[in-house]
């Protein structure tokens, strides 16, 4: 029993005449956010790195955004999540979202609390 795959991204706003063009659109796609990134990462524009949110630059928020961004839609197009029912899709996908949430969450105030530690509490960073 053969299953026909829809041919659209972003929520139908793109539709494709073939899987062929569809493949190329999703590599333009994620071409075009890791572009993004390599150029963020090269250039480091300094408004986003001066400025913090959450004592962290912009600039890593960015690349986390971006890297999730990327991430969910691998899991969407590729795993053909897209074509599940609602209950799977959010277990797939919406789950390790959270879970990478929670894991910045955690790292960002213990990674705060360290810091603080080693420039308050010792002479030296020597390990």
């Amino acid at each position: 029993m053969a299953h026909e795959h829809k041919l659209e991204i972003f929520r139908g706003l793109l539709k494709f005449k073939s899987n062929t063009q569809k493949i190329w659109g999703v590599l333009i796609f994620l071409s075009i956010v890791t572009a993004i990134e390599v150029v963020l990462g090269i250039y480091k524009p300094a408004f986003l790195v001066e400025n913090s949110f959450l004592d962290m630059k912009l600039l890593n928020w960015i690349f986390i955004v971006l890297t999730l961004v990327k991430a969910y839609y691998i899991t969407w197009d590729f795993m053909h999540m897209r074509d599940e029912k609602s209950s799977l899709r959010r277990a797939v996908v919406w789950t390790p979202i959270f879970l990478v949430s929670y894991l910045i969450f955690i790292l960002l105030f213990e990674a705060t609390y360290v810091f603080d530690v080693f420039r308050d509490g010792f002479l030296a960073w020597d390990f």
